[in-house]
């Protein structure tokens, strides 16, 4: 019967640490409270993208967020983060990658080539305040498809930054993952500009208008799984291109694949970008992609260590154990070690590796079965339970028949939304 959440403290002398300028040490093992609870914040701004996420097939505008972005918090109750989003981010992609994005099966949609795949937000002045700098954030969804996708995973690589050969090795990324951040499209409405381009020119804006105030900025961008890909070459191209932020970039993700090449992970640690990997032990996506080939590498790692060609992690990792958890079946599918909420549950019971789940977590455990069947069945928490009331119709009190609501204007996808808006300062 404790509250849901933990109380939150003035970290505002402790942020840089926080933040990942000594690259997270001597707070990890044992976890810091501040850092769970930090941590823990990220993680909730990328799942408020997965619960507004419309996924209906049968519904038009299936692939974009429900709410705008100017109540997308209140409807999800983070509002109490102190964050304000200042812009969506949709993307595309040029390859094939149909099981990444969500389509309706209407003939008129929304749009036919893009998903929403996120959002920036910037902390309002309480916030900033208590975590002693204007924090801006990027958050990048995942897939809402099983993980066998990842297994299906191509192992071929693009050229991610052609200006730079890092140390005579040319920089490189999936190409899938690729395609997504960098494609675009005059014929589409809502990629004239790739997600790469939205996200940079709004992570500039911000800065630039908080660094003429005199204050001091940050740059946090975190995703999960697909996203935490993402995150990855965002936080590359804004510690390149925006030097306002040197040494202020961080990344937390959460069951993120392995990205680039050793080249991209060198230009990564040379830019200065902290990343802090977030993994369950019986999570198979981090482990990807091509999980036998990097692991027969692995055992030959003196030989291997310097070869650019083999996929690299980038970073500090926190690695969890969902069996750590005593409200979790231990027959569970390993598919659900995946879910976004499992992982944010397990990392508010994790305290050190040698102990077991803590007493005194907050979390709410009934989010482990929003999208999972985790939970023990004594709990009597439904499986699957996250869902629009109704599957999303209403009944309409004149003629007495169920219906599908026509989605409120202010509330309907719209190109003009991503254009340049007011600062929030509250």
């Amino acid at each position: 019967m404790t509250p849901a959440a933990s109380p939150r403290e003035n970290i505002s002398k402790m942020w840089r640490e926080l933040h990942g300028s000594k690259n997270w040490e001597n707070i990890l093992d044992p976890l810091h409270p501040w850092l769970r609870r930090e941590i823990t914040k990220y993680g909730e701004f990328v799942e408020s993208v997965y619960d507004s996420l419309d996924f209906d097939p049968l519904s038009e505008f299936c692939g974009s967020c429900r709410y705008n972005r100017n109540k997308l918090f209140e409807e999800l109750g983070l509002t109490r983060h102190g964050y304000k989003v200042t812009k969506y981010i949709y993307a595309m992609s040029h390859v094939d990658v149909p099981q990444w994005f969500l389509s309706s099966s209407l003939g008129e949609t929304w749009s036919k080539d893009s998903n929403w795949m996120g959002f920036v937000a910037v902390s309002g002045d309480r916030e900033s305040l208590r975590i002693g700098r204007r924090d801006i954030v990027v958050a990048w969804r995942g897939t809402v498809t099983p993980t066998e996708w990842f297994m299906d995973l191509r192992t071929s690589k693009e050229p991610f930054d052609c200006e730079s050969e890092h140390g005579k090795r040319v920089v490189k990324v999936q190409s899938g993952f690729f395609s997504i951040y960098n494609s675009k499209s005059e014929l589409a409405r809502y990629n004239k500009e790739s997600a790469s381009e939205q996200t940079m020119e709004e992570v500039k804006r911000l800065v630039k208008f908080f660094k003429e105030r005199g204050e001091e900025v940050s740059l946090t961008i975190t995703g999960h799984s697909l996203g935490g890909a993402l995150a990855l070459m965002n936080a590359y191209e804004a510690a390149r291109d925006v030097p306002e932020l040197s040494g202020n970039v961080s990344v937390i993700s959460f069951g993120a694949p392995r990205v680039g090449n050793l080249a991209f992970k060198e230009r990564l640690n040379s830019l200065g970008v902290k990343v802090l990997r977030v993994v369950n032990k019986q999570d198979i996506v981090p482990k990807l992609p091509g999980i036998v080939f990097n692991k027969v590498l692995n055992k030959l790692n003196p030989i291997t260590s310097k070869l650019n060609w083999v996929y690299r992690h980038v970073g500090t990792q926190l690695k969890l154990d969902v069996f750590s958890s005593p409200y979790v079946k231990r027959d569970s599918d390993l598919a659900g070690s995946h879910n976004l909420e499992v992982y944010l549950h397990v990392l508010d019971g994790f305290h050190r590796k040698k102990s077991g789940f803590r007493v005194n977590a907050r979390r709410d455990v009934a989010s482990v079965n929003k999208s999972t069947d985790m939970l023990l069945d004594h709990l009597r928490i439904p499986e699957c339970w996250y869902q629009v009331a109704h599957k999303g119709l209403i009944l309409n009190k004149q003629t007495g028949r169920w219906v599908k609501p026509v989605r409120a204007p202010e509330d309907i996808p719209s190109p003009l939304s991503t254009g340049p808006k007011l600062i929030y300062s509250s």
